[in-house]
């Protein structure tokens, strides 16, 4: 028997909002059980300062986070690959567990609009983290 945690990789287009988001409630929630990772097809030049503190009003700094490419290596590197409105670009590995979350884009938002959006995604994180930490019981 292995004793290897989860990996995730959230992938957006920008790495700067919906991934960094999610990326961020995980290794909130999840603490050191789950290897999280998160990238973009076509990542911004920094994180979308809306989902920053959108993030900063429930008490979890992604200010340390900067947008990076998405790389074949980092996809085949994780258990599961969330991707959220990329399309096809992530690249499949065998034994991976892909999903897809329809999510809509902060970019551009204001806080308003992105709270409904972080909240969204901290409910999928939880399912997903329960989902995962049921599967090493």
């Amino acid at each position: 028997m292995t004793d290897t945690k989860p990996s995730v990789l959230f992938v957006c287009v920008h790495n700067a909002g919906r991934s960094q988001m999610a990326a961020g409630w995980l290794r909130h929630l999840a603490g050191d059980a789950v290897e999280v990772r998160s990238a973009g097809s076509a990542p911004a030049d920094q994180i979308n300062p809306v989902a920053v503190e959108a993030m900063r009003e429930v008490g979890i700094d992604i200010t340390g986070q900067t947008p990076k490419i998405l790389t074949p290596e980092a996809s085949e590197a994780s258990s599961v690959v969330i991707t959220m409105g990329c399309g096809d670009v992530c690249p499949y590995f065998p034994g991976q567990r892909h999903e897809d979350w329809k999510l809509d884009d902060p970019a551009g938002q204001g806080i308003d609009a992105v709270r409904p959006i972080r909240d969204e995604i901290r409910d999928r994180v939880r399912v997903l983290l329960d989902d995962l930490t049921a599967a090493e019981r």
